[in-house]
């Protein structure tokens, strides 16, 4: 019995000289994460300003005659280049037409009785049958029937244009989102008809302080921020004409794909300063507490080391951080939650490879 007891305490003695940290190590393995590396990087800070999606084409579709309002294009209909939206009662104008032709073919045919009297004047003349007087007043009068041939023929091509207009077509392909008329309204010339947006082109527009012009280019990347999505698109344009009470100009980025709906509001990163040189970080290796934020970098004998930072400047997955993190640095980008300082871990993916 003595000596069981002897045994039991020599096996606590034991245990008690082992290090803790030997204890810990052989009680959990390492843990798996993958990692990727800190890089130099060239960035500016970034400031946020609103944004709106809008459509590069936007129109309110106006007739460009008189006339009862008999067609309406529905609001949401999707319409080609080309196609009608609205229609106007043409029959005043058909009749119209056939008035105007008929008096074309009418001058035409007088036109030609007045040539062949030229023509016979001009014969008898040059026999002396005829006065020189008569000669002239055939030719006066052939070319007066001339003239109001060429005034029938405008007004014929007029009355066609106008009977064209009565259908009125899409300058461009979109959606009807809004009937600005009704079927059976009368219609001026300049009354707005349809309102015609094309969802296939969009940007997002935004004023942005005149102080930012120096750091901003025609096709520069920037980040747009709309709810749980961000996305990267150029600036296609730079609108360098400021106004003088807001002390703002508007700028025009192009949008990658039709991530939001027109009128949607976003969120524009643009750079504040000059870019300088950083040290970044892949986002996902931040992990973020309420009294800190911090990474984890893996030494050269795969131990996990928690380095507080502060973040400042931000490039698409990238982003700055300050704090006991160098180029060429490893850091955890998955795994790190779980993850304590000084614990093993066994690298599972980098993201370098």
């Amino acid at each position: 019995m003595k000596t069981l007891i002897g045994l039991g305490v020599l096996g606590v003695a034991l245990l008690a000289a082992i290090p803790a940290g030997a204890q810990q190590q052989q009680e959990q393995p390492p843990a798996k994460v993958e990692v990727s590396n800190a890089t130099r990087q060239l960035m500016a800070p970034i400031v946020r300003v609103p944004g709106t999606v809008v459509s590069r084409n936007d129109s309110r579709i106006s007739s460009e005659i008189s006339g009862r309002v008999v067609w309406v294009q529905e609001e949401g209909a999707n319409v080609a280049e080309g196609d009608p939206v609205a229609r106007l009662d043409a029959t005043q104008l058909e009749l119209e037409l056939k008035e105007n032709w008929a008096r074309v073919k009418r001058l035409e045919a007088s036109l030609r009785y007045e040539n062949q009297q030229v023509g016979r004047f001009e014969e008898l003349a040059e026999m002396n049958h005829t006065p020189q007087s008569q000669l002239e007043q055939a030719v006066a009068q052939r070319d007066m029937v001339e003239q109001d041939l060429a005034q029938a023929r405008v007004a014929y091509e007029r009355t066609k244009e106008n009977l064209a207009r009565t259908e009125i077509r899409a300058p461009f392909p979109g959606r009807v989102v809004a009937r600005l008329v009704q079927m059976g309204e009368y219609a001026n010339v300049g009354t707005e008809l349809v309102r015609l947006v094309d969802t296939g082109h969009v940007e997002v527009r935004a004023q942005v302080p005149i102080g930012m012009a120096p750091y901003l280019a025609d096709g520069q990347s920037v980040s747009l921020l709309g709810g749980d999505l961000e996305l990267r698109g150029p600036i296609r344009t730079i609108i360098p004409v400021g106004d003088e009470v807001t002390r703002t100009m508007e700028i025009r980025v192009a949008m990658p794909s039709r991530a939001w709906v027109i009128g949607s509001a976003v969120q524009i990163g643009l750079p504040a300063d000059a870019p300088r040189q950083v040290v970044a970080v892949p986002r996902d290796a931040l992990i973020l507490r309420a009294d800190a934020t911090y990474v984890f970098k893996i030494n050269g004998e795969n131990v996990a080391e928690r380095v507080a930072v502060t973040t400042g400047s931000a490039m698409g997955a990238l982003i700055e951080v300050r704090g006991s993190v160098a180029d060429g640095d490893t850091v955890v980008i998955r795994g790190g939650e779980r993850l304590r300082s000084g614990q093993s871990v066994e690298i599972a993916v980098s993201a370098n490879s």
